[in-house]
């Protein structure tokens, strides 16, 4: 039998639920980091970044830089700047990855999944046929086959090549 490695998720699978104080979306968009923290692109009223814990590669987040819990509490610049990001957001992923969907949601309250409730962020997932397999049904892991820095790098130069 031949092993698969991917050391880097037990951070995910171990999560014993403790979170850091503050909320992470208002800390990342604060830092000047944005390597570090897997920032795409900052536009005028939000941002995108990977998500550290990704449920298929290429799973971006875009958060406004305002923290509020519900898209209700958001003015309509705010929400327009929120779906033109994701449109840019969706044109990068499409050249770099060239995925065949998209799963695009918002999981707004702890009742609809949303493990930081109190800052809204939409999801844009990439999905191909078939990239389900075994593993998280048998071993709850979902297995990445790319470093979230090499997806950086990738949807990065699609963007700096696209104009909108």
């Amino acid at each position: 039998m031949r092993q698969l490695w991917a050391p880097w998720r037990m951070a995910y699978i171990q999560d014993d639920g403790e979170r850091p104080a503050g909320c992470i979306f208002c800390a990342k968009a604060a830092e000047d980091r944005d390597d570090e923290n897997l920032i795409l692109l900052r536009s005028e009223r939000c941002y995108a970044l990977l998500n550290l814990f990704p449920y298929n590669n290429g799973h971006l987040m875009i958060a406004p830089y305002q923290h509020v819990p519900s898209i209700s509490d958001l003015d309509p610049e705010t929400l327009t700047d929120l779906m033109v990001t994701a449109q840019r957001c969706l044109a990068a992923l499409q050249a770099a990855m060239h995925p065949q969907g998209y799963n695009l949601g918002i999981n707004q309250g702890a009742a609809a999944g949303a493990g930081i409730a109190d800052h809204v962020h939409f999801h844009v997932v990439p999905r191909w046929i078939g990239d389900t397999n075994f593993m998280p049904v048998l071993a709850d892991v979902k297995v990445m086959p790319e470093y979230l820095q090499t997806t950086l790098r990738q949807l990065r130069e699609k963007l700096d090549g696209a104009t909108h």
